[in-house]
């Protein structure tokens, strides 16, 4: 016998995806009920479905009522996740957008790309990046609008010269495209309209995006981008603490601006980011930003120039890492013996078995999205970087490690990639980089992080990254792939060839990283978005 009437199954469609089977999706339409009715369905031994008629139906305020006790109250933090919420901001600077994705759990983003979209149009005569208000208000104004201006310019000017100069060293003639049959012949020998129309749709987006990974270097991290943001409640209620305690104007307004937003949608999960809990909080993170500062101030003396890409700068001896992966390979299966006695009889094995070992497990992976099994989180890796900070954007994406950075500084030189020699604004772009630095040291006297939006992405930028070995099997293996910018395919080349230096045995389980060099890095995977195109049409 069904638990329900009919009156009340026709109620529930309304709000569940079924009323009978055990497996059913939530579909009521407040968000605040969803989370609510997750989180009540522990306190109680009634199923979701009658604690909804029961509790919520003719209550409206209910899931308000339930966050404000267990939250307020109880203080339950993990109740927040149970509310999700999607947000876009439109118009932030590469600074705050920085800051935001940051965070690396319970918030997924997707930005605007540089490689994909131009940043030369304007909007009332003006081209798109932040006014800094503290800036705007000081003496040095003019300056920072002179410069932001120049690189715009120099940035705009030179699209369509860098497009003809890569097609021009790369003709469409000289590329190889799959015909109506499927084979790969030269651009010459494709017959019918609709294979020539296809290869140059490709070829043209290939082009389009080498050229502006060449130019994205001269934007200034003022530069005006979107994101979109899913996530969370606790999850958003620790990033509005974040952007409420900056001290960059900026994100405090994006802060406000985005709890406005969160009332609307979860406001019971993020009550908390700007109340007296919030407050504390922020509070909390100014002090720690101040203690650390100090503690520089008084142990930090060497400062002398950097010229690396990246160092490997702490990991395990391989003997080492080796036993902790291998006893961790071995605990699932054990049944009931502890890890100290694996790891101890793990100890007793040679180089020779454990080299074989790790490789069975190399071999078991056919290809890039067989991760490593988690006994390869077992050993980590420390890697300093000194890389453009247009590459850091790309890096910064990785979430599941430890990355700690500085301040955006033009004290550590910036890049010139070949192809602005090779086009002849070679000068033109060190004038972008020579009035940046300019400006940057002026506004760095009293205005350090406001410093920072007048910084180009060619300016090489200071960041740690701490990650387990799993991890760098995913970031190196997918950063390495073709399509990748040259800026952090060579960073993650690198990556993997010192990590190889000093673990030749384990660095086999990276078994799908590209050590080759490529011209045009798009192509092969515009090649693969014609043929999924073509499909769907079909």
């Amino acid at each position: 016998m069904s638990e329900f009437s009919d009156s009340e199954k026709e109620i529930l469609t309304k709000h569940f995806s079924n009323v009978e089977d055990s497996v059913f999706a939530i579909i009521t339409p407040r968000q605040v009920d969803r989370g609510a009715l997750m989180s009540r369905y522990s306190r109680t031994d009634k199923s979701m479905r009658k604690i909804f008629l029961d509790e919520f139906l003719q209550n409206e305020n209910r899931g308000e009522e339930f966050y404000n006790k267990v939250l307020l109250e109880y203080g339950d933090d993990s109740v927040a996740e149970l509310g999700e919420a999607q947000i876009a901001i439109e118009g932030l600077s590469n600074i705050a957008v920085k800051k935001i994705e940051d965070r690396r759990i319970g918030l997924s983003y997707l930005e605007k790309s540089s490689r994909y979209v131009t940043w030369d149009k304007k909007i009332n005569q003006e081209y798109k990046f932040f006014k800094e208000p503290d800036i705007m208000n000081s003496k040095y104004a003019d300056k920072y609008l002179e410069s932001c201006n120049l690189d715009f310019e120099i940035y705009s000017k030179n699209i369509q010269p860098m497009i003809s100069y890569v097609s021009e060293r790369e003709p469409i003639d000289s590329q190889k495209f799959k015909n109506a049959q499927g084979e790969e012949v030269p651009f010459s020998r494709l017959s019918s309209d609709e294979d020539i129309k296809s290869a140059t749709r490709i070829y043209n987006a290939t082009i389009k995006a080498k050229a502006l990974d060449t130019l994205r270097g001269i934007l200034p991290a003022s530069t005006l981008t979107n994101v979109g943001i899913t996530g969370n409640g606790r999850a958003f209620e620790y990033l509005l603490t974040i952007l409420y305690s900056s001290g960059l104007q900026e994100e405090r307004i994006i802060s406000s601006k985005i709890h406005r937003e969160l009332d609307t949608t979860i406001r019971s999960f993020v009550k908390r980011a700007d109340d007296k809990h919030g407050k504390a909080l922020q509070q909390y993170l100014g002090h720690v930003k101040t203690t650390a500062s100090s503690l520089n101030q008084k142990y930090v003396k060497n400062k002398k120039n950097r010229n690396f890409l990246v160092n490997l700068v702490d990991y395990d001896s391989e003997k080492k890492a080796e036993e902790k992966i291998i006893s961790a390979i071995l605990y699932e299966q054990a049944q009931g013996i502890s890890y100290k006695d694996i790891i101890s009889e793990v100890k007793k094995i040679g180089p020779t078995t454990r080299k074989k070992i790790i490789q069975s497990f190399a071999n078991l992976r056919q290809n890039r999205r067989h991760r490593p099994p988690r006994a390869f989180e077992m050993t980590e890796y420390t890697f300093d970087f000194l890389t453009n900070f247009g590459m850091f954007r790309d890096f910064h994406r990785h979430r599941v490690l430890t990355l700690e950075r500085q301040l955006l500084t033009t004290d550590h030189g910036f890049c010139i990639p070949d192809e602005i020699s090779e086009i002849g604004i070679k000068k033109d772009f060190e004038d972008c980089m020579y009035k940046s630095k300019q400006v940057f040291d002026l506004l760095r006297q009293n205005m350090p992080e406001q410093a920072q939006y007048v910084v180009n992405f060619a300016y090489n930028y200071p960041f740690f990254m701490r990650l387990n070995l799993r991890e760098a099997a995913h970031l190196i293996e997918l950063r390495t792939v073709p399509q990748g910018h040259p800026d952090y395919r060579k960073v993650a080349q690198n990556m993997f060839k010192l990590i190889k230096k000093v673990q030749p045995n384990l660095s086999n389980i990276i078994k799908f990283v590209d050590l080759n060099e490529y011209k045009l890095e798009r192509l092969e995977a515009e090649k693969r978005i014609e043929e999924k195109r073509k499909k769907l049409e079909n």
